[in-house]
């Protein structure tokens, strides 16, 4: 693998970021994002190039002021640089992040960057304590092997889902998402365990041990069978009796109530069946990505710029967080949506709505302008409201997909390139 990238001294931007009270800041956000959409817009290809631009100017302000720590930045809260490595979720995005960029530029200097930090990861392959597996490897060395077809990121894939599959209980038909006190769960499986399928059913044709794309097909038949009301949201948590099968309950764990709709658990949803309708042509699973993105798109809370606040039945609304990590999810997902539902009545629908998703996402409502924001690109989003975790702030994973959803803009202004 490429040297490692030299990292800068103490990481400080303190007074950097206009932290304002947080009624005003969420009060303002949809005004100002609307006029950004629909005063004279610009063209949308020039939208994605700007922000693919303002991207790569914060990405090496970021790689230049990381701390030598040998972590990964997670999100900039309390004023300070978070930074993560072992037993975190979210350790894949940032390199992630780093092999789209360089897909975006071309550059070498990213796909350098991309390999050091890629390889922070690598033990994760053998991570069985966890479904996040999915999340970890297949964001990082899985954008890593398309890229540059390295075989070594291949075995690390592999193994991973191989690890990944040795959380599969064959009487539940899921992967369990945590080894939680059995006091509080027995089986727990949340939404947000659709998207580590994406690495099941990759490894399935790419060489892995036998039954993987059995597994990833078992999990989503039973999230579709308990997951979900009959509007198309989805609960975040079904707990599961191990010894037959049979849901205990439904509830929440990040969500406003059991019963409310966690804005970024449908996007997890949406995306997910969108990818395994793309790898399994089963029309059951673009049913149901589609009654998703009908329940997403024509929800009556939906905000004006279509930036969804963190939960839509959360006390309080309209004043109350957004989460702009869950908008980049939804557009990245409904530009694949558009693209595999082509000629369709509702193509160019899914694609339209991702688009306006992405021009608020690019607009100085919520894309934070180089050497602020602690170096993330997209402001106001959400974590873990009910926990008090990461609040109106930036997080990984809404840069990575931020930058999926533009590069799959991109593709389909420009289907020849």
């Amino acid at each position: 693998m490429a040297a490692p990238v030299k990292s800068g001294s103490k990481f400080m931007l303190n007074g950097l970021c206009r932290w304002g009270g947080m009624a005003v800041v969420l009060l303002g956000l949809p005004c100002l994002a609307a006029n950004e959409a629909t005063a004279n817009p610009a063209p949308m290809a020039m939208v994605v190039e700007e922000a693919l631009q303002t991207a790569t100017a914060q990405y090496e302000w970021m790689l230049a002021h990381l701390p030598d720590n040998g972590e990964l930045p997670r999100t900039f809260e309390h004023g300070k640089l978070v930074t993560k490595l072992k037993r975190d979720w979210t350790v894949g995005f940032f390199p992630g992040s780093l092999w789209y960029l360089y897909a975006a530029t071309a550059e070498p200097k990213w796909r350098i960057a991309a390999e050091h930090y890629t390889a922070l990861i690598a033990a994760e392959q053998f991570n069985t304590r966890t479904h996040d597996v999915g999340f970890i490897l297949y964001c990082s060395f899985g954008n890593g092997y398309r890229l540059t077809k390295q075989e070594a990121y291949r075995a690390v894939l592999l193994q991973g889902a191989k690890s990944l599959g040795t959380r599969f209980d064959p009487v539940v038909g899921s992967i369990k998402s945590w080894d939680r006190d059995p006091k509080r769960f027995t089986f727990p499986v949340i939404i947000d365990n659709m998207m580590n399928l994406e690495l099941l059913l990759w490894a399935a044709v790419h060489g892995g041990v036998a039954g993987l794309r059995e597994i990833a097909v078992a999990h989503a038949d039973t999230t579709l069978r308990y997951h979900f009301r009959p509007d198309g949201s989805s609960f975040h948590v079904v707990d599961y009796d191990a010894a037959t099968g049979g849901v205990l309950r439904r509830l929440t764990h990040q969500g406003a109530a059991d019963d409310s709709a966690w804005a970024r658990g449908q996007a997890w949803g949406l995306y997910g069946f969108t990818f395994m309708y793309r790898e399994t042509h089963d029309v059951r699973y673009l049913a149901q990505a589609e009654k998703i993105a009908a329940f997403l798109m024509n929800h009556p809370r939906m905000p004006a710029d279509k930036i969804p606040y963190w939960d839509f039945d959360a006390p309080g609304l309209p004043n109350v967080p957004r989460d702009t990590s869950a908008a980049a999810i939804m557009s990245s997902a409904l530009f694949e949506l558009a693209r595999l539902t082509k000629g369709s009545n509702e193509a160019e629908r899914y694609a339209g709505f991702a688009g306006d998703q992405l021009r608020a996402l690019a607009s100085p409502a919520y894309l934070a302008r180089p050497g602020e924001n602690g170096g993330f690109l997209l402001m106001h989003a959400t974590g873990n409201l009910p926990g008090h975790s990461e609040v109106d702030v930036p997080l990984n994973y809404g840069d990575y997909y931020f930058l999926e959803a533009l590069l799959r803009c991109r593709a389909r202004l420009n289907p020849q390139s």
